[in-house]
């Protein structure tokens, strides 16, 4: 009797020693974002097609329209942040009339555009690995907007 007591009561201080562990390493708490994982899956195809329509083809236009299709379908992508970065790049490179694609957009709009987005990310999304270059890119266009608190 007296090995079972003792071995139960090891157990439980090895439970409880391993919870308090495990929120020591930055284990997660509260509740967990909920994804559709068809919704994450098209947005994550999407991503990768801007992606190389950006860096590869140089067809902003064609990046810019699926970087919108992500946000309108799925703010809540889990690299939304990215999407914004490149939204606001495609953005940038069209007021240039750079690339393969041209626009018959106005170039200040285009550069409006931009800024929205790169703020969006700026302000949303402090610890992005693509804040830095948003930053770089917002001081040619008067800096971050600020961001607008919800009503």
């Amino acid at each position: 009797m007296k090995r079972r007591f003792t071995w139960l009561t090891m157990m439980a201080i090895a439970m409880l020693l391993a919870t308090g562990m495990a929120r020591a390493q930055g284990a997660k708490q509260g509740p967990d974002v909920q994804r559709d994982p068809d919704v994450e899956k098209e947005s994550l195809h999407n991503l990768d097609v801007a992606r190389q329509y950006f860096k590869l083809k140089k067809a902003y236009k064609a990046s810019l329209d699926r970087c919108e299709e992500i946000i309108a379908g799925n703010p809540g992508f889990s690299k939304i942040d990215e999407v914004l970065y490149i939204a606001g790049e495609s953005n940038l490179r069209l007021a240039d009339e750079k690339g393969k694609q041209k626009v018959k957009t106005e170039p200040d709009k285009l550069r409006e555009a931009a800024r929205d987005y790169l703020s969006q990310l700026v302000n949303d999304y402090p610890q992005s690995k693509f804040r830095s270059q948003a930053l770089d890119d917002l001081k040619g266009l008067g800096g971050p907007k600020p961001k607008v608190a919800a009503p």
